[in-house]
């Protein structure tokens, strides 16, 4: 038994097309039919009030009335001879050769014909009924009689001054006639239908190419798929997407991307007016190039965005804009910073420690045990490590101690002296290592760079750390200022103000930020952070050219508490 092969599908837009085009041949055919019948009815009317018209006028003919009336009263009608020379025949004859009606008959009050076209159906019953006329009425019919299919009137005719009956008159027009008036008038019926119907078919395959154009010639079934993946992608990553419609208004905007922006759904709205950082717009600008990868701060979060032109084939369908969270990598990457910084002072420190333990080792070699116990009297006082930090000592919490000792370290390999303020004391504990790591590093690590790149001779960073202790034993704010030997902030932040210095991307070294290097990002973090917090972050003092430097304040709110202060629950 052989398998039958399966037809393949007709594609939707196909589909759509025969669909359009058998609607159109059927509203064309009907429309034609319906206006067809209404013309052959509209001639049939025509016809049959001409036939009422013309027998009228034959049944008033005094001639007529008083002809019928007289071959009424006889017993029988005339023989056919006669009624063939009378003058009835010759009024209906000339009456019917004058207007080509089909047929007109004159009968008596029997039905008994006394005028017909056909001399041999004279004498003869007519074959329609005629009782109606004979009682007096005017009717119009169509039927079909001994000449054929017609339109028609009866007529009674009246008996000279009275009003009885003594016979009919009845006129009839051939359909034939009609029909052929209707193939007249049906010619420009047939090219309107046919116009129609070309406009249809035209029309039609328009829509299909438009349907096409709008759907990229997906089949609804793909559409719907389409959505379905969309739907299950966009909504089920954690980067955030954006796309923007080549007519600038955003078409996506998945729910990551409102997390991270901190915004509700912007579909539909205008990109140029959207509520968004203007690094993201500046990305999908005409003269952007394309793939380059920004970093932003939006709220309490770090971003890498990136943009990308959206094609298919050669429509150009706008932009699609990617967004990545980078804030526990820029938290761990500024722990991993501190750690590296520490690990740096303690591989210094372990040179330090190796030689002591030479010199004690020295002393005991040698013999002088007493110098090698007054040598480690020293060092018990004083601590076998040192850190190159002037007054570490007033720094009680040993994480302020660790960092700003390991921050010194670098500095010192860097030529520049880390030094602590004669104002700084912190007596409480810090709560929140994080946070204060963030601001201060990013602080300390601006100041270095200025007082590098500055014009004095000694280069020196100064750091003032102070602790307000809270209210009732509550939690402390930690009060940092940082200043350094550098050239100042420059003259452009005097003109613009200086917020300018906390805006992502701001950068006062002379090699511009490389796209996601995390440059000029790190005041604006530290605002961020602070801001978290209830603080701020605020610049001083701008500085002035050839030094002093720039001065920062900090304030962290909730950050440090009381020593011995048990926090575990």
């Amino acid at each position: 038994m052989k398998r039958r092969t399966a037809l393949p599908a007709l594609r939707f837009s196909t589909q759509t097309l025969l669909l359009q085009l058998g609607v159109v041949a059927l509203v064309v055919l009907l429309s034609s039919a319906v206006h067809a019948w209404l013309t052959y009815d509209r001639l049939g009317r025509e016809a049959e009030n001409q036939a009422l018209t013309l027998a009228r006028t034959v049944a008033s003919d005094p001639t007529v009335r008083a002809e019928v009336q007289s071959i009424s009263a006889l017993p029988a009608a005339p023989p056919a001879a006669e009624l063939l020379a009378g003058p009835l025949m010759a009024a209906a004859e000339g009456a019917r050769t004058r207007t080509g009606a089909l047929f007109v008959v004159i009968t008596d009050e029997t039905g008994i014909r006394l005028a017909h076209p056909d001399a041999e159906r004279l004498g003869e019953k007519v074959s329609t009924d005629p009782s109606e006329a004979l009682a007096g009425k005017e009717v119009t019919t169509r039927n079909t009689g001994t000449l054929g299919p017609s339109a028609g009137a009866k007529v009674p005719v009246f008996a000279p001054e009275s009003t009885a009956v003594v016979g009919e008159v009845s006129v009839g027009y051939s359909t034939e006639t009609i029909s052929q008036s209707l193939a007249r008038d049906i010619a420009p019926i047939a090219a309107t239908a046919a116009g129609a119907l070309l406009a249809g078919v035209l029309a039609s395959f328009l829509l299909r190419r438009r349907l096409q154009r709008l759907t990229l010639g997906l089949e609804p079934e793909e559409i719907s798929t389409l959505v379905h993946d969309q739907v299950a992608v966009l909504q089920g990553v954690d980067d955030g997407v954006i796309g923007i419609a080549a007519d600038g208004r955003v078409s996506v905007f998945n729910a990551a991307a409102q997390r991270l922006l901190g915004v509700p759904d912007l579909a539909g709205t205008a990109w140029g007016t959207a509520p968004v950082p203007a690094q993201l717009k500046a990305l999908t600008r005409a003269d952007a190039a394309e793939g380059d990868a920004v970093e932003l701060v939006a709220g309490d979060r770090v971003l890498v965005a990136s943009a990308r032109k959206a094609l298919h084939g050669r429509e150009d369908l706008g932009w699609v804009v990617m967004l990545r969270d980078r804030t526990e990598l820029q938290q761990l990457t500024r722990q991993l910073d501190a750690v590296g910084t520490m690990s740096a002072a303690l591989r210094a420190q372990r040179h330090e420690f190796a030689n002591q333990l030479h010199t004690i080792a020295g002393f005991m070699s040698i013999g002088k045990p007493q110098q090698a116990q007054d040598y480690l009297a020293r060092l018990a006082a004083t601590g076998p490590l040192t850190f190159p930090v002037d007054q570490a000592e007033l720094l009680q919490d040993p994480y302020l101690q660790a960092f700003l000792g390991a921050k010194g370290v670098e500095a010192d390999e860097r030529g520049v002296s880390l030094r602590l303020g004669p104002e700084s004391v912190v007596r409480g504990r810090v709560t929140e290592p994080q946070d204060v790591t963030t601001v201060l590093g990013n602080l300390i690590d601006n100041a270095m760079n200025a007082a590098v790149a500055g014009s004095a001779s000694e280069r020196w960073v100064e750091v003032e750390v102070l602790d307000e202790p809270g209210v009732n034993g509550g939690a402390g704010t930690l009060h940092i200022v940082v200043a350094d030997s550098g050239d100042g902030l420059g003259p452009g932040v005097a003109a613009a103000g200086s917020e300018a210095v906390f805006t992502e991307g701001y950068t006062t070294s002379e090699r511009p930020a490389r796209a996601g290097a995390g440059q000029g990002l790190g005041l604006a973090l530290s605002r961020q952070f602070a801001r978290r917090r209830g603080g701020d972050v605020r610049v001083l003092d701008p500085g002035s050219p050839g030094g002093p430097g720039a001065v920062f304040v900090a304030t962290l709110p909730g950050t440090t508490e009381p020593t011995g202060k048990d926090t575990d629950v």
